[in-house]
């Protein structure tokens, strides 16, 4: 009998899928991949980041995101922490050398 208190299994490594069966030419990862489900952030950068960032892109950018909150030590509810988290989020999407090189390969999960 499987013991159903255990983690869900690891889903094969691969790009994620998303609901809507949407795809976007991601900006990050230079192909066509699937997009995000809804808007993540408000305003124009958002929903520039819905047209042209895929939900993997997304999902490096949460890690990337996390280490910016915790090295400049920001609280999320701030105006001032939104702000610099947005500015950053611009950058790691839409700046120069956003893409990541060709063959890039992210590091797996243990």
């Amino acid at each position: 009998m499987a013991d159903s208190c255990g983690p869900p299994a690891s889903p094969a490594s691969g790009p994620s899928i998303n609901k809507s069966g949407r795809t976007v030419m991601c900006v990050k990862f230079q192909k066509e991949l699937p997009g995000l489900d809804s808007v993540p952030w408000p305003g124009d950068l958002g929903q520039r980041i819905y047209d042209n960032v895929s939900k993997d892109a997304w999902k490096l950018w949460e890690e990337r995101m996390k280490m910016i909150l915790n090295e400049y030590r920001l609280m999320p509810w701030q105006k001032e922490a939104q702000d610099l988290v947005a500015k950053h989020m611009e950058d790691f999407f839409f700046g120069d050398a956003a893409a990541l090189p060709p063959g890039y390969v992210p590091q797996q999960a243990k």
